[in-house]
C-alpha cells in the first residue's frame, strides 16, 4: 500500500476475500490517472513484491495499461484508469461499496 500511496494512487481500496474464495485472501483496488501511471505503479509494485521475496508475480495488462491485473498470490492487485474502473466496477461484484470519488465517476459514465 505505501507503494500506491508514493505514487499518488486514488481510491485505493482492500477487500479481505480470505473465506470468500480461494482466489487469494486480499485484493487491492486502485485508481490512476493515466496510462503512464497505471504502468509505472505497476512496475513499482513488481519491484516491492520482488524485494519481499514475492516469486512468481505474474502481471496482465501492461501494453495498454488501461487494467494492469497483478497476481501475487495471496494478493491480488488491479489498476485502473478512472472511466475502466467505473466500467467494471469490481467493487460492487464483491459487496463493498466504491471510493466516493470511483462512486462519481460510475453516475457520470453510466
Amino acid at each position: 500500500m505505501k507503494s500506491l500511496d508514493d505514487d499518488k494512487a486514488e481510491d485505493i481500496s482492500v477487500i479481505e476475500l480470505a473465506g470468500k474464495t480461494t482466489i487469494a485472501d486480499y485484493m487491492i483496488i486502485a485508481t490512476g490517472r493515466s496510462t503512464r501511471q497505471v504502468g509505472a505503479m505497476a512496475e513499482h509494485l513488481r519491484e516491492k513484491f520482488k524485494d519481499a521475496g514475492v516469486g512468481g508475480v505474474q502481471i496482465e495488462g501492461m501494453p495498454q495499461a488501461d487494467w494492469v491485473l497483478i497476481d501475487a498470490g495471496d494478493v491480488i492487485v488491479h489498476l485502473f484508469r478512472p472511466e475502466v474502473r467505473s466500467f467494471y466496477n469490481l467493487e460492487k461484484m464483491w459487496g463493498i461499496e466504491p471510493p466516493a470519488s470511483a462512486e462519481r465517476a460510475l453516475t457520470r459514465y453510466a
